[in-house]
């Protein structure tokens, strides 16, 4: 399925992941749309990376800056990118947040790909 025009140019969307429990954590997060996907970058040792290699399943939202839901929630599937597919991910977050491209981030970044479900 396409990116939900809902999401489509936002600046922000919570990214809910789900613990072991089941219990949902709400993240805002910086995201980049390309080719019908969504790409988010993380570090390797945050709570949102960690819950998802135990569990795929996501929902998506479009947010504020402080994570408040404005819209409509979308179930949706991530996947932790391999390493020789973060470059075209880090050149789409470096095309929408130029922030994305100071060299303060950490050497533990990785790249999530998010593909929306059916509604």
């Amino acid at each position: 399925m396409a990116v939900p025009a809902e999401i489509q140019r936002q600046n922000y969307i919570s990214l809910t992941t789900f613990r072991k429990s089941g219990a949902p954590v709400r993240t805002p997060v910086w995201f980049a749309e390309q080719n019908g996907k969504l790409y988010v970058m993380t570090r390797s040792d945050s709570g949102k990376f960690k819950r998802l290699r135990n569990n795929t399943q996501v929902r998506i939202a479009p947010c504020t800056i402080r994570g408040k839901v404005t819209g409509a929630e979308y179930s949706a599937v991530a996947r932790i990118l391999p390493e020789a597919d973060w470059p075209s991910a880090r050149k789409a977050i470096h095309k929408k947040y130029w922030l994305a491209r100071l060299p303060v981030w950490s050497s533990k970044n990785v790249y999530l790909e998010i593909e929306a479900l059916a509604k």
